[in-house]
């Protein structure tokens, strides 16, 4: 249940609540229904009170008892039983009904007008007789002692339906235009005399048929064709709705006694017979039910609603599920649960899914678990500015510019203390001025107090503010002395006020100079500072001096060195092994030099001793072949 409340009217909606979604299964449903004490705590006044789609039509009958609805899609009338709450009967029609009207007391005659053109008679066992009109209809209404229906539309003519004689009399010609401007949507009588015209662009006119001019008009402000016109006599109001807003106003001065808002377009509105309630058809599956008790009593079908409504506060609620929560790809991805797309954690909804609201908190809670933190801060926050708010209001500050606000707001004290004759044209404050708001909140827009300009330029502007000070202090001590005593001093202020402006002048003359001066000051130290660094960077070491890690000893060991290094390869190898160590130089490059020095292992002394003792030992057992002589002829080998 919904409570909202305009120029003291409450108004309950009892169709609003927390629902569960359709494509919940029915186990599920009333799981939920066990759990969360809202849904059990809803109220459902009628049972299955709405439409596959859109309703479009809804009206009571004249005993109360039934309420008939049509809607589409397929089009289709449902009648519902106040007093079982519940469905009564459902039947599918072949066009969809424009208007509808019951004839009966109860439900057992009833007359479709579709949008085809044709007329359906209806009787409590179902569908009766058909027939056609010449001219697409808009509305009609049956008049009861001659038994005729009276059917216009796109024509100037009037169509009779006599339903005794079961024929169609002779037409009423009438002078309406078909495209005049603006046409009738709505009618409604109120007697034999008054009568309520809505227009298609929005005016409700009430007239008496005695004048040709309209008694009032009202305006509902939308430009939105008027849907529906009631009369509400215990109050002297007229009910007039159009697709956004049904406004309830006094008939005799047109003053607005409320108004009701519902969150979908509506096509259709009934009122209750003698009681405060009231039906809409709306561009939504749910029919609405609202109950305003300034209007009347509850209905006797739902009498309880008078003891529940002075028990209940203010509670409303949304429409969006409650136990489910509705988040797009681009949601999941920030989660990190894109992963569960197709899986029974999340249900596709048009262009995102439903999860679970429980499990959306975990989620939450794990990538940001101080977002809870956060948010109450916030709202801490939000509830100590709103306290500071409604107290006394101090000079306070902005966090930017602070100076310049000082002097705003200083002016600003002077020009409200000053008691001038003439009256001077206030101009806008910067302060309170939107377009500058940005300058005082933004450290963007905050004054550099060191730049060039601004110390060449402060002079000026503090001698000008100074000098509007003091005229002003000068105006106000005028006031006080009478009229000789004024014009006796009335050269004195001048001549001081001129001594002083040159005296001013001259001073901020010499204010600027200075500041010229300590800023050429300050460039030339910079330009010294740069040409210091310039000299530091020309006189760091160079590639051709010595470098790091790299002694030197003597001129000695580097013309040893030289001597070393003009020697062939093969001699620098012998020396160096002779000496034990080995250095390898690159002199190609000349930043890049090796030392190592070379140390046998125990078992390559061991296998140089072997091969020494080895070749000893040959030396010994070699015998001498030069007692040998070689003996041959020429020309022939040796036998």
């Amino acid at each position: 249940m919904q409570v909202s409340s305009l120029n003291e009217v409450k108004i309950y909606s009892l169709s609003c609540g927390k629902s569960l979604p359709e494509w919940l299964s029915d186990r599920k449903k009333r799981a939920l229904q066990k759990k969360d004490v809202d849904i059990r705590r809803r109220i459902e006044l009628i049972q299955d009170f709405e439409m596959p789609t859109v309703c479009t039509t809804i009206k009571v009958s004249k005993d109360g008892q039934y309420i008939l609805a049509t809607g589409t899609y397929k089009p289709r009338v449902r009648c519902y039983d106040t007093y079982q709450l519940s469905l009564k009967f459902e039947r599918c029609l072949d066009s969809e009904v424009v208007t509808f009207e019951i004839l009966s007391d109860d439900y057992s005659k009833i007359v479709f007008l579709h949008n085809d053109r044709y007329i359906e008679f209806h009787s409590q066992s179902g569908f009766y007789y058909k027939t056609r009109i010449p001219k697409f209809g808009r509305d009609f209404s049956y008049h009861y002692p001659s038994c005729d229906l009276y059917f216009v539309g796109a024509s100037s003519e009037v169509y009779r339906l006599n339903l005794e004689q079961g024929r169609y009399l002779n037409p009423l010609q009438t002078d309406a235009a078909i495209n005049s401007l603006p046409t009738i949507s709505a009618l409604k009588f109120n007697g034999a005399l008054t009568m309520a015209v809505g227009t298609s662009t929005g005016q409700v006119l009430l007239y008496d048929l005695r004048s040709d001019k309209p008694l009032l008009v009202k305006d509902h402000q939308y430009g939105l064709p008027i849907k529906s016109v009631h009369f509400q006599d215990s109050l002297d109001l007229i009910l007039s709705a159009d697709s956004r807003i049904i406004k309830m106003w006094n008939k005799n001065s047109g003053k607005i006694f409320t108004s009701l808002e519902p969150e979908h377009d509506l096509n259709d509105v009934c009122l209750y017979p003698n009681s405060g309630m009231l039906f809409t058809a709306n561009e939504t599956p749910k029919m609405g039910i609202y109950y305003i008790p300034v209007l009347g009593p509850a209905p006797r079908w739902c009498s309880f609603l008078d003891n529940l409504t002075e028990e209940l506060e203010e509670n409303p609620e949304s429409t969006v599920y409650d136990d489910y929560k509705f988040v797009t790809k681009k949601d999941l991805e920030n989660l990190g649960l894109t992963h569960l797309i197709g899986s029974p954690f999340l249900r596709a909804y048009m262009h995102g899914f439903f999860m679970d609201i429980r499990l959306y908190h975990k989620v939450k809670l794990m990538v940001n678990p101080f977002a809870y933190e956060e948010y109450r801060k916030d709202k801490i926050r939000q509830k100590i500015e709103e306290a500071r708010a409604q107290r006394v209001q101090l000079k306070k500050l902005p966090k930017v510019n602070k100076e310049l606000a000082l002097k705003l707001i200083e002016e600003e004290e002077e020009k409200q203390k000053s008691t001038w004759k003439k009256k001077v044209k206030s101009l806008p404050n910067i302060l309170t001025d939107d377009r500058f708001k940005v300058m005082f909140e933004n450290p963007d827009f905050q004054v550099d107090e060191e730049s060039e300009e601004f110390r060449l330029l402060n002079p000026l502007v503090s001698k000008i503010s100074e000098k509007r000070k003091k005229k002003l202090r000068l105006l106000e001590q005028q006031e006080h002395h009478d009229k000789e005593e004024e014009e006796e001093l009335e050269g004195k202020p001048s001549d001081a006020e001129s001594s002083e402006s040159s005296d001013d002048e001259k001073g901020w003359v010499e204010e600027v100079r200075k500041q010229r001066r300590l800023l050429q000051q300050e460039e030339k130290l910079k330009r010294q500072e740069r040409l210091k660094e310039d000299q530091q960077t020309v006189l760091t070491p160079q590639f051709y001096e010595i470098k790091a890690g790299e002694e030197f000893r003597s001129f000695k060991d580097s013309a040893t060195k030289q001597k070393l290094m003009n020697k062939t390869l093969e001699d620098r190898l012998k020396i160096e092994a002779k000496n034990g160590t080995l250095s390898v130089s690159d002199t190609t490059v000349g930043s890049k030099q090796l030392t190592f020095t070379l140390k046998r292992s125990e078992q390559h002394k061991k296998q140089q001793e072997a091969e020494k003792l080895h070749r000893q030992e040959r030396k010994k057992l070699r015998r001498s072949a030069g007692h040998l002589k070689s003996r041959h002829r020429r020309g022939r080998p040796f036998h």
